[in-house]
């Protein structure tokens, strides 16, 4: 159930300091119940208690975590009215196409997925989209968030909702940090290029036109896809992501997420990513420059990294980067495009002044949204639709 936590406690709290280290480590997608980091989990919350601090609760429930609300993620849509935040609708949900539910099985395991189809025959081959979802999040509630069956509509796209297991991982966020998770042909990396492949066949849509997106922990994973399929995706979309390669287990990974890299300038230390991105697939990349969660100077690696894959790739050829200020929404923003010989946008990054960790212009009837700012979703639709077919001759 969606059963608000309580209010924020004073300074020094027990209570407080415990609901941190949960929003930490659930962000990462960790599970606290079980195993080394329960152990870690209760000798911290010994050692409170040993200094003098009122006792803390026990671990939160391993399917809660914490969001940028303080609100645990579910389901229930009565407990979404009774705490005062609109319910998904089905217009929100689905549009007014048609949603389709599969399961697609590989040597890596199986997922589920959910696929919109906008209502009409297509005048030609459609352009795919595959969105990830954050952690404890699902199809329809990324749906309804992010809006991104209405701009289907709009456009003619097909887009693609994978969902993470609960049995992979416990707050249902996509394995980003994991090494088995970060290579071509293993992991969740080849469920999800599975299910667009399998997708694109069935719908028949434009094969040089599939596009993947997500949020934190999908988002990462985004670009996770577009350096181990560059043949696949066309174009990537990362909001309030992680660079390729930034983490491989569970201490780098909140290091990375914290802006640092553990086991070099420790954790919350301005650091670039272990990996190294070779594949100069175009990305837009959204960031908030209050978002605590995964800090804004991730979103600004994932920038470099595509600008050196470019340069690479190019023989040194650099881009034209031409920066603009504006509002939108009720919130500033600082839009920066990368642009190559020939004016085409190859990577596009925008800096949300004042936002946290939520989808920029989401809808409320979503979780890890904000109202305020540019619509990331029709920003991203905008700029994928603008490449030119990838692989067409």
């Amino acid at each position: 159930m969606k059963q608000p936590f309580r209010a924020r406690a004073p300074a020094f709290d027990a209570d407080a300091i415990n609901t941190t280290i949960q929003r930490a480590l659930a962000s990462a997608g960790l599970d606290t119940t079980t195993g080394p980091m329960h152990e870690v989990t209760e000798t911290i919350r010994r050692a409170m208690a040993a200094g003098g601090f009122a006792d803390a609760p026990p671990s939160a429930d391993s399917g809660s975590v914490i969001d940028v609300e303080a609100r645990t993620v579910a389901d229930d849509d009565d407990a979404d009215a009774a705490r005062g935040r609109e319910p998904p609708t089905d217009k929100a949900r689905s549009g007014t196409g048609s949603v389709e539910a599969y399961r697609f099985n590989n040597g890596a395991g199986s997922r589920a997925y959910k696929v919109y189809v906008p209502a009409g025959p297509p005048g030609a081959p459609r352009a795919i989209i595959v969105m990830l979802h954050g952690c404890t999040q699902s199809a329809d509630d990324f749906a309804a968030g992010t809006q991104m069956n209405r701009l289907a509509d709009e456009h003619g796209l097909v887009v693609v909702y994978p969902e993470q297991d609960a049995q992979a991982n416990n707050s249902k966020c996509w394995n980003w940090f994991k090494p088995q998770d970060q290579q071509r042909g293993a992991g969740e990396p080849s469920l999800i290029a599975g299910i667009a492949a399998e997708v694109a066949q069935r719908q028949g849509t434009d094969p040089h036109r599939v596009f993947v997106a997500g949020l934190s922990a999908g988002a990462a994973m985004a670009v996770v896809l577009g350096e181990t399929y560059p043949e696949l995706f066309a174009g990537v979309g990362a909001h309030s992501g992680l660079p390729y390669g930034s983490a491989r287990d569970v201490p780098s990974a909140l290091a990375a997420m914290k802006g640092g890299s553990a086991g070099k300038k420790g954790l919350g230390a301005a650091a670039p990513p272990r990996g190294k991105a070779v594949q100069a697939v175009p990305v837009i990349v959204f960031h908030g420059d209050r978002d605590h969660t995964v800090q804004q100077s991730n979103g600004a690696h994932i920038v470099q990294q595509a600008r050196d894959a470019y340069a690479a790739q190019r023989g040194g050829t650099g881009l034209h980067v031409d920066t603009q200020e504006g509002v939108a929404g009720g919130r500033g923003f600082t839009r920066t495009v990368h642009a190559d010989t020939d004016g085409q946008a190859r990577i596009e990054s925008w800096t949300v002044h004042g936002a946290g960790h939520a989808w920029s212009g989401g809808h409320a009837s979503g979780s890890f949204t904000d109202g305020k700012g540019p619509d990331a979703s029709a920003e991203m639709v905008r700029f994928f639709l603008a490449l030119p077919r990838a692989g067409a001759s």
